[in-house]
């Protein structure tokens, strides 16, 4: 199965200014009490049994499509002939910032959203979680969740259990570079700021996704950093500013500077740079010797929607370890179900099967030993973190 072409926009986009950041600050904290919904006002009258239907809202590019009609969604339809349960997909969401502006106001207000499925980056689910903007999951109703899901990924510090949320995909935030140009490995976040790379290094300009690798690389366990740490991290990224040494700081589009040999080395995501490497087999991924962070961006049930046992038996479907392998052949991620590398690994096609060793994908002891998920920065940290973060990266 060849590789899908590598999207222009990252479906892990970065926080672009403090703005959405600073109003959320005001929501989640003391500033407007009402915005948080209480358990028992999260539920509305369900329509599963008689509505035999779902709207799915989830980033562009990020589901498996068939090569001779990027219109069909294999698996979908699979889900749609399976259950007789029709979904409308709607590929609505290009930043985590901008679509949480998009439905707060009704989430606020305790209306629906209209959506009855959402796929979100976790630092950004935290949030809804806060506010009881989402609905606790019936996991009897979804057995290959409870059976299948990656012990890893299972009880993030914002969702004990995984009670509201569910991964779609996950992936590894490291370093990536191109071998030939550099002529050298690069192992360790502080061999960013050796001088041959001076003026050719790109970090991530999201507050969310640059801060912990740079302090896995000060020796910090980013499951309980503190303040700190964080600005410890500033004072150095903030140095190597002001010697010249970070190109930019960049959104996706650190893809084609590290293409084109503008940039030598950069933060990267491992699903990026799988497809990269289909073109440039002299682009290396590397989880530094000071670990890398390990994310999810998931599926959640936003409150009031009409749908929720349907969204429960679809996210349910794409655990399923043959599903689960059909998608994450596509997407290049790291896959959610382990179990899926087996089915992949017995593939007929060699490059489809090859997927099923790729440890970027689904990450070996040795490497899971040196993977984490950092602890996400709590609604009283977020606008003081967020203004100082913003003002180093230009946003």
């Amino acid at each position: 199965m060849p590789l899908k072409t590598i999207p222009p926009l990252s479906r892990r986009t970065l926080l672009r200014a403090l703005g959405s950041g600073a109003v959320f600050g005001g929501l989640a904290g003391c500033g407007v009490p009402a915005a948080y919904v209480r358990p028992g006002d999260r539920a509305a009258a369900h329509l599963s049994a008689t509505d035999r239907r779902l709207i799915w809202a989830n980033w562009p590019l990020y589901i498996d499509t068939d090569d001779e009609d990027q219109a069909r969604r294999p698996t979908l339809e699979g889900f749609q002939k399976r259950t007789g349960v029709s979904v409308d997909y709607v590929e609505e969401i290009n930043d985590n910032d901008e679509f949480f502006g998009k439905i707060s106001p009704a989430l606020m207000n305790h209306q629906s959203t209209g959506r009855d499925l959402i796929v979100i980056s976790d630092w950004m689910c935290a949030r809804f979680v806060r506010l009881g903007w989402v609905q606790e999951m019936d996991r009897a109703r979804q057995p290959n969740v409870t059976e299948y899901l990656d012990p890893q990924l299972r009880s993030p510090a914002f969702d004990p259990g995984r009670k509201c949320t569910v991964p779609w995909q996950s992936g590894i935030t490291g370093i990536a570079y191109n071998r030939r140009r550099t002529g050298r490995e690069i192992r360790q976040v502080s061999d960013l700021w050796a001088s041959d790379l001076k003026g050719r290094v790109t970090l991530l300009s999201g507050l969310d996704e640059a801060f912990a690798l740079l302090m896995q690389g000060n020796g910090v366990d980013i499951t309980q950093w503190t303040a700190d740490d964080f600005h410890t991290v500033c004072d150095q990224v903030e140095e190597q500013v002001s010697r010249g040494q970070i190109r930019r700081f960049t959104g996706n589009d650190y893809i084609k500077d590290l293409s084109s040999g503008d940039v030598l080395a950069c933060q990267a995501y491992s699903g990026d740079v799988i497809q990269l490497q289909a073109d440039d087999p002299d682009i290396e991924f590397v989880v530094p010797e000071g670990g890398g962070e390990l994310w999810a961006e998931s599926l959640m049930i936003p409150d009031l929607a009409r749908h929720k046992a349907n969204a429960e038996r679809l996210i349910d479907y794409y655990y399923d370890p043959e599903v689960a392998a059909e998608l994450a052949a596509w997407v290049n991620y790291v896959c959610p179900v382990p179990a899926a590398q087996e089915v992949l690994a017995s593939a007929k096609d060699e490059e489809t099967a090859a997927l099923a060793e790729n440890p970027l994908i689904f990450p070996d002891a040795e490497l899971r030993g040196r993977l984490a998920v950092a602890r996400d920065i709590t609604s009283t940290e977020r606008v003081e973190f967020g203004k100082r973060w913003n003002g180093i990266a230009g946003l």
